[in-house]
């Protein structure tokens, strides 16, 4: 396929024969296209689009005479058949998470970019259709129910021409939706981060495709409503007294599992781990000194993504550290605590074939159904009858907060804190901002002295 510039334009003709006789030719880098219309009104708007066009320095395909633009509107692709397409070119290259990342965005965009709401099935049924099948390609092709084939139906025909994006009113409504929770309310920042870099990036492969001739987000004059930012509670926070007490409250939390997982939960809290990277660590990570303080070398996290989005059909995937390449290592240094635990977790407990420390009775994955289960069991044999309704460590991955937390208010500064945790310095001070308390002491001891000199 090739293109010029080089476009001559003849006037309308009428043949005066048969039902179309009024006939646009026009000539592109020496090849002559006819078009036949009806009414001199119809033949005269066609004839306009061609000279705005190259007017405006779109180049002509010499071999269907038209301008990018109106090749793009005769080519008739919709928004639908463009995300659809977009997630099968991306499915190999992505992780587990980033499939299910581009398919909520576009659950979530698909629904708007529509022509006409008539016909429409229910908004459940129709998010269900779209998450479930249309955006995930190993279960596009299975057997779907009559109400999710029904809804795939409609939404390929009440879909929007892909090249309308290029309107404001267009792109702005898939923008809306990226920013705005199911129940109408702003979605957080970094949530609406995540679906906007999605969508420009499907945006994106339409003009890589040569769909689009720009990216229409590109200096879009268009903000997102406010939404206030995920910080922590500090109501979920346990002190470091709690979390001794919890850890002890385990091992009463069932017979087979509660020993097993105290050394879990005790890294979530002592390393600051996120719940795929205990269960990924192995006995090769661990640095575990007879005395003083250890050291984990992080670079593995199998975090639960689902059977329908990994390659494996496994629950879990196996990928690098979050927000790092893939074989990139963290170094986290484990007080003497911790060290005992792990120490005497391993002579009780031995560690898998591959040197995983964490896993089932038969070797397996140990799952977030039962880590969460057995921490619900233990909550009320530690915690008094007001914190157990409370939120204080309501769920596991609280250990991880209230680790990071001990150690900012502990004073350590802030830039090891957040390389130890595996967060950038600027959302760690933003999630746990309110966290942060009691240190008003240490920086008037440093100012003092500073005056003092």
């Amino acid at each position: 396929m090739t293109k010029s510039y080089n476009v001559r334009f003849w006037k309308i003709y009428n043949t005066r024969r048969g039902a179309a006789p009024y006939q646009v030719r026009w000539v592109v880098d020496g090849t002559i296209f006819p078009r036949h219309f009806t009414t001199s009104a119809l033949a005269d708007s066609f004839r306009s689009q061609l000279v705005q066009a190259a007017r405006n320095g779109e180049p002509f395909d010499t071999e269907t005479g038209l301008p990018d633009s109106m090749a793009r509107a005769a080519n008739g692709l919709t928004w639908y058949a463009h995300a659809v397409e977009y997630v099968d070119s991306r499915w190999g290259k992505v992780s587990g998470k980033q499939r299910i990342s581009i398919a909520e965005t576009l659950t979530a965009v698909t629904p708007v970019l529509v022509k006409e709401r008539r016909g429409a099935p229910e908004p459940a049924v129709l998010r269900a259709a779209l998450y479930g099948w249309a955006f995930n390609k190993q279960r596009r092709l299975t057997d779907q129910p009559p109400e999710i084939a029904a809804a795939l139906a409609w939404i390929a025909k009440a879909s929007r021409p892909l090249d309308e994006l290029s309107e404001y009113e267009v792109i702005t409504a898939a923008l809306e939706a990226c920013a705005t929770k199911l129940d109408g309310k702003p979605a957080a920042p970094g949530y609406y981060g995540r679906r906007r870099r999605v969508l420009y990036n499907v945006v994106k492969y339409a003009v890589t495709r040569k769909r689009l001739k720009t990216n229409p987000i590109d200096g879009l004059d268009w903000k997102a409503p406010e939404a206030p930012f995920e910080e922590v509670d500090p109501a979920v926070v346990a002190s470091p007294a709690q979390v001794r007490e919890l850890l002890a409250a385990v091992t009463y939390a069932g017979y087979r599992r509660g020993g097993h997982l105290v050394a879990f939960y005790a890294c979530m809290y002592y390393a600051m781990m996120r719940p795929g990277e205990v269960i990924a660590l192995r006995r090769q990570d661990c640095e575990l000194p007879d005395d003083g303080w250890g050291r984990l070398m992080l670079g593995e996290s199998r975090p639960t993504v689902g059977r329908d989005w990994t390659d494996t059909g496994q629950v879990h995937e196996a990928r690098g550290l979050k927000g790092r390449p893939r074989k990139a290592k963290r170094p986290v240094p484990i007080p003497p605590e911790l060290v005992v635990i792990l120490r005497r977790h391993i002579a009780r407990h031995g560690v898998a074939e591959d040197g995983r420390l964490f896993r089932t009775e038969r070797g397996g994955i140990i799952q977030a159904s039962g880590y969460t289960r057995t921490w619900r069991t233990a909550r009320p044999l530690a915690l008094t009858p007001t914190q157990v309704t409370s939120d204080l460590a309501r769920r596991p991955y609280d250990l991880r907060h209230a680790g990071i937390t001990f150690r900012l208010n502990a004073g350590v500064p802030a830039t090891q804190v957040a390389a130890w945790a595996g967060h950038s310095v600027e959302v760690l001070l933003k999630i746990y901002a309110k966290c942060v308390d009691g240190q008003d002491h240490v920086w008037h001891d440093i100012l003092d002295r500073a005056l003092r000199s």
